[in-house]
């Protein structure tokens, strides 16, 4: 639908339709009161106007009916959209599982992707058609914004946390993907391309890429490498929790709080391991800020995602990262 109109790119993924079809109820609603506050002012002004100075107009107590009506009708039609862009919402920010997993990192002024089999893209990004696609991003320095005009979605990637977003591409093809947050100097330079493919292709392509290990795999040999392996033994005897089997569960703190260990908090326990201390661990876990990337970040966190359940009965449920 108006595929040549600049304004209406067209609809290339699953939620494109959805979207545009609240849009365009929020269009018709606002263009038909618009329509009718103009027609009516412009017939009230013509045929209440005063006709001679001495004419007073006659006074009006109200009407109980009246009031009703341009207050239940205006509400049902509020309701209608609040409820409608509700369940848009939580659909749009709750990626299917099983969803095809790709980090992505912003950096002035450029796209970087991951992903999980180690392929790596700059201002690029494919995909394949028909399978969900879920979006983690982060930024290395200033506030940037991933938009795909032709999939309608769009998330803020923010410094400092992680942010997602996914999508189901429903037709082959290339698009344009635009930073659409002011990030310095060449933001308008910061745009990139995702190619939608056959499953095939897709394959074909991914096979193709330069192999380097899986995210897991650098994941695996970045702990090594930082020695976090030395703490967090898979015997449980560390001064550091095991880790095996921990991902999505919650964490017992040593204030007595719990967290979920999620994306955010593997990210804060590496940069910053004093904040949520896990319960029976000493605050002894020095810091990598400065030390590791955002890229590097993914990968520590993709590893530990990778994890198996723990096979030592070493492990209490509720311990956390933070605590080496």
């Amino acid at each position: 639908m108006f595929t040549n109109f600049p304004f209406f790119p067209q609809q290339a993924s699953e939620q494109a339709a959805s979207v545009d079809a609240l849009y365009f109820f929020l269009i018709a609603v606002s263009a038909f009161f618009t329509l009718l506050v103009g027609i009516l002012v412009a017939v009230f002004a013509i045929k209440f106007r005063r006709r001679h100075d001495t004419e007073v107009g006659a006074a009006i107590h109200g009407s109980l009916a009246l009031e009703l009506l341009w207050t239940f009708i205006p509400l049902g039609i509020t309701m209608v959209m609040f409820v409608w862009g509700a369940q848009m919402f939580f659909h749009m920010t709750r990626a299917p599982k099983g969803a095809m997993e790709i980090f992505v990192v912003g950096k002035q002024w450029m796209w970087k992707a991951q992903h999980m089999d180690g392929a790596r893209e700059i201002n690029e990004l494919h995909v394949p058609v028909g399978r969900p696609v879920k979006l983690t991003m982060g930024s290395e320095d200033v506030i940037h914004s991933f938009f795909i005009p032709d999939f309608r979605v769009k998330a803020d990637v923010v410094p400092g946390r992680y942010n997602t977003m996914w999508f189901t591409a429903s037709r082959p093809g290339k698009y344009h993907i635009f930073c659409t947050q002011y990030c310095g100097t060449k933001h308008s330079a910061m745009i990139g391309t995702v190619t939608a493919m056959e499953p095939a292709e897709y394959q074909a392509w991914l096979g193709g890429g330069a192999g380097g290990g899986t995210m897991a795999e650098n994941g695996a040999k970045l702990f090594a490498d930082l020695s976090c392996n030395t703490c967090h033994l898979e015997t449980g005897q560390g001064r550091g929790p095991v880790l095996a089997g921990l991902y999505g569960k919650q964490v017992l703190l040593a204030n007595g709080q719990t967290v979920a260990m999620d994306d955010a908090y593997i990210r804060e326990s590496i940069l910053n391991p004093q904040a949520k201390v896990a319960a029976g661990f000493q605050p002894i876990m020095p810091t990598f800020q400065g030390l590791v990337t955002e890229e590097q970040l993914l990968q520590l966190i993709a590893y530990v995602k990778s994890l198996n359940a723990p096979t030592t009965t070493a492990t209490t449920a509720g311990t956390g990262t933070a605590g080496k």
